[in-house]
């Protein structure tokens, strides 16, 4: 019965994205953001101004999560939450064309690939969930790694990956890394306190930054900020960063800092339960000296996670204040803000071939 409900949803997924606009390539580095109303993905200039439109039918029962941009290429992965569970579409920015990622289950977004030429998704997480590397030309090789994974990262070469998982609550998290077939399993942590998740690899790949979220019932909490050589050893905590929320650090271009979320009001028991109740800005970490500084100051705001201009000179954000829910550019130097646009977006990037 799942499986057929499965189906259906999904055929009425692919036609609601059956419209497209013509093909259109982007530029060397093009920023898109999701307007939500009405549904489109806007590609803007470095003016500021609109460039293309490519609009979206939200699908019925669905609401978009969140946009994944490639390492290279010009695809974009989109993560639904719909009712019969998550499905990931890929939206080819140089045809405007959709892509269903997985047909016949439902789909969770794990990474891109380096080359950006296929994805890892998380699938069939009811009856048998299963990691899956996905190429963009329709073949796919499951990966023999633990069903209970929940986060992957791809190293910065492609010859193999870092995941973590968890055998249920109360239990913490372990962190392993493998070839890219899954094949070669060593362990790197086990954490029998912490989930640990969100492992990003730096440019350089001689580093990973991770968060730590406390293995507990408290939805929101405040989690960690570590970073680690690649192979596991020489872990050291940053700073305290929010977590339960969802948001991974984010690696300047040269590696130097780490950009996360942090959170303003620690203390706040409401935050603890509440999403609504966060109050959050963007920090800056130096990965080297550990010195920690506030990037924005917004008041009374919530902030999601922050991504890196392609030249390292600006973030991107999704600021949520009075209920709105905006994208807005910050120097990275100043912390200057401006708001992308006057229509309610989200979910910035940016993206080259």
């Amino acid at each position: 019965m799942h499986r057929t409900l499965v189906a259906v949803h999904l055929l009425l997924l692919t036609s609601l994205f059956a419209c497209s606009p013509p093909p259109q390539a982007p530029s060397e580095a093009a920023f898109y953001v999701y307007r939500l109303d009405p549904p489109s993905i806007i590609q803007i200039s470095k003016a500021g101004t609109p460039l293309r439109e490519i609009p979206i039918s939200d699908p019925a029962g669905c609401n978009l999560d969140n946009l994944f941009p490639p390492p290279h290429g010009t695809s974009i992965a989109m993560e639904w939450n719909c009712s019969f569970g998550q499905t990931v579409v890929v939206l080819d920015t140089e045809t405007g064309k959709f892509k269903q990622a997985v047909t016949d289950s439902d789909s969770h977004f794990l990474a891109w690939a380096p080359d950006g030429q296929s994805l890892y998704l998380k699938v069939n997480t009811i009856a048998h969930p299963q990691v899956l590397h996905l190429h963009l030309n329709g073949s796919r090789e499951p990966l023999p790694i633990t069903e209970l994974t929940y986060d992957l990262a791809p190293d910065w070469d492609g010859t193999g990956f870092i995941y973590s998982f968890s055998r249920g609550m109360g239990f913490g998290s372990e962190m392993d890394i493998a070839g890219s077939d899954g094949s070669n399993v060593k362990s790197l942590k086990i954490d029998p306190q912490f989930y640990l998740s969100f492992a990003r690899w730096s440019p350089d790949g001689k580093q990973v930054a991770y968060i730590k979220t406390p293995d507990s019932q408290t939805p929101f909490t405040v989690g960690e900020l570590w970073v680690m050589s690649a192979d596991g050893s020489i872990a050291r905590k940053l700073a305290d960063a929010d977590s339960g929320h969802g948001f991974a650090p984010a690696w300047s271009p040269n590696g130097s800092r780490l950009a996360f979320v942090a959170r303003d009001n620690p203390q706040d028991a409401a935050a603890d339960q509440s999403s609504s109740a966060l109050v959050s800005n963007i920090h800056l970490v130096n990965v080297q000296s550990g010195i920690e500084t506030p990037l924005t100051k917004f008041k009374l705001t919530n902030v999601g996670m922050p991504v890196w201009s392609l030249d390292g000179n600006q973030l991107a954000i999704t600021l949520v204040m009075n209920d709105k829910m905006n994208v807005v550019l910050v120097d990275a130097t100043s912390g200057a803000a401006r708001q992308v646009l006057a229509e309610s977006t989200c979910c910035a990037l940016w993206i080259r071939k």
